[in-house]
């Protein structure tokens, strides 16, 4: 009897470990979709979008998910095939480096101009 308590120990233990792991990989399929563009619907994320493009790329990503590759792999996969494009927020590198410096840029030159406005008013 007390064998039997044990083995229903064990498996209800395993069971919860594996709907937790079950919830985290649901989580982050959920989290890696909603960063990913849909090419073929403008302005929606692959999360959102219920074309055959963005199916597939919710498959591919929940297989991915269960082959045990990382956020970092399956963005890099992804990247290396749709492109850059692909991701709502793109890394820092050469080729990004204008889209992530342009509103700061625009920001101090609003600033400037309106400061200078503010200057010329006063005066």
């Amino acid at each position: 009897m007390k064998i039997i308590n044990y083995l229903i120990i064990i498996f209800v233990f395993l069971s919860f470990n594996s709907l937790k792991a079950q919830d985290q990989n649901d989580k982050l399929n959920i989290e890696i979709t909603k960063n990913l563009r849909c090419l073929i619907c403008q302005g929606q994320s692959v999360y959102d979008s219920d074309t055959e493009f963005a199916n597939s790329i919710k498959i591919l990503v929940q297989n991915k998910i269960k082959d045990g590759k990382s956020e970092k792999e399956i963005y890099s996969y992804l990247k290396s095939r749709y492109g850059e494009w692909i991701l709502y927020n793109p890394e820092f590198n050469k080729n990004t480096y204008l889209l992530w410096l342009l509103p700061i840029l625009m920001f101090l030159i609003g600033g400037a101009i309106i400061f200078k406005l503010f200057i010329k008013k006063k005066n």
